[in-house]
């Protein structure tokens, strides 16, 4: 690694952080409105189906790590399996979608910006994604004390926010008005599924971690986080809002919070964007140790130089200046949402497909099967409708 070393700094809580922090972010507060405009109470089904899914992927995802004793990158994962030709299309095709996902990222904090009436939004979405990879270079315990922080500050006033809400929910707008659709369910999995994306971030930085057999448990505690929170808060937001409204929003838990209080939705709006700037840290962890332990088992070693910190310094540059271009190609947090999944959706398939292969308990296989299906299903769906 030429010469520097990665510091072992991370415990089981940071990896719960990173996993939530890269779990919890844009999606929660953007995807719920979108969602209600295509298939409104319906929606929560697709909520559900997204959660099974993403958890079939992690358990496959947590006992091929298992089996492998917590040493290998995803790239020696895949590749034992599938071989490095196979091996290097699908970490491709997974940076790819960190790169956009950080892109999705940037595009929702400029929704929720454009809430206060803030003029210039491009410009500050490429300035935050700058300030983030600043804060990385500088190294992986300031960006883990750092998710550690807007991770607490995201996740406690969500689940306030959803207890507010619950006196004010009325049945009757939980009762769909419209006929659920398979192009419509299809459609609003696609755009579900980008909040739960992410989780596999806690298991990336092996290097980096005082003690590696932490990462099941990291990604078990992470699904039942992110599914619980996401859950009870379009619950909430349906419940008393109603679809139409929160359809009708760029910032649609802003919206439901300032039902409850007044001045509220400011103040959610600025959670929000805390919420994104965890995101978007845990996004640029996981894409530069991505990227460079896969370089370095490439021997790529342009790529593979730690700086003084043990930081992967090219890396991280490369991802933020790729992420930035697509944000400058594109603006929209719903098609770069959508692509993002798509791209993810591949290596989540063959995560399941190789535990299914390996994994010799039949139970485990079951389970790995599921995630086969959901996920392979979904991506062939999402081409056919």
């Amino acid at each position: 690694m030429q010469g520097e070393r990665y510091r072992r700094s991370l415990g089981l809580t940071e990896l719960v952080s990173l996993g939530v922090g890269g779990t919890i972010g844009s999606g929660i507060f953007v995807v719920p409105g979108i969602a209600a405009g295509i298939l409104g109470p319906f929606s929560l089904l697709a909520c559900i189906i997204v959660a099974v899914s993403a958890s079939c992927v992690l358990l496959s995802l947590a006992w091929l790590l298992q089996k492998t004793g917590f040493r290998n990158s995803f790239y020696t994962l895949f590749s034992q399996v599938f071989g490095e030709h196979v091996s290097a299309a699908l970490i491709v095709l997974y940076l790819v979608s960190g790169i956009l996902g950080i892109a999705t990222i940037a595009a929702g904090i400029g929704q929720y910006l454009s809430f206060f009436g803030i003029d210039g939004i491009l410009f500050l979405e490429l300035l935050i994604i700058g300030m983030f990879c600043a804060i990385n270079l500088i190294g992986i315990t300031l960006s883990g004390t750092t998710e550690n922080i807007l991770t607490a500050l995201k996740v406690i006033p969500l689940v306030v926010i959803a207890v507010l809400l619950l006196p004010r929910i009325e049945l009757q707008n939980l009762v769909p008005l419209v006929p659920v659709t398979a192009a419509g369910l299809v459609s609003t999995i696609l755009i579900v599924y980008w909040p739960f994306t992410g989780f596999e971030i806690s298991a990336i930085p092996v290097e980096e971690m005082k003690d590696p057999r932490n990462i099941p448990r990291a990604l078990v505690l992470v699904m039942l986080i992110v599914s619980g929170i996401y859950l009870f808060l379009n619950i909430a937001l349906i419940g008393s809002v109603g679809s139409a409204l929160l359809a009708s929003s760029p910032a649609p838990v802003a919206t439901a919070a300032g039902f409850v209080l007044s001045r509220s939705g400011s103040i959610v709006a600025v959670i929000g964007i805390i919420a994104m700037f965890s995101a978007l840290n845990a996004y640029l962890v996981g894409g530069s140790r991505l990227l460079h332990s896969t370089a370095v088992t490439r021997h790529l070693s342009c790529l593979e130089g730690l700086n003084q910190r043990g930081t992967p310094t090219i890396p991280l540059l490369l991802i933020s200046l790729l992420a930035s271009g697509a944000l400058l190609l594109s603006n929209s947090f719903e098609d770069l949402a959508v692509l993002s999944v798509i791209a993810t959706l591949v290596p989540y398939l063959f995560f399941c497909i190789a535990a299914f292969l390996v994994i010799p308990e039949i139970p485990k296989r079951i389970i790995a099967f599921a995630g086969m299906a959901s996920s392979g299903g979904l991506l062939l769906l999402s081409f056919l409708l």
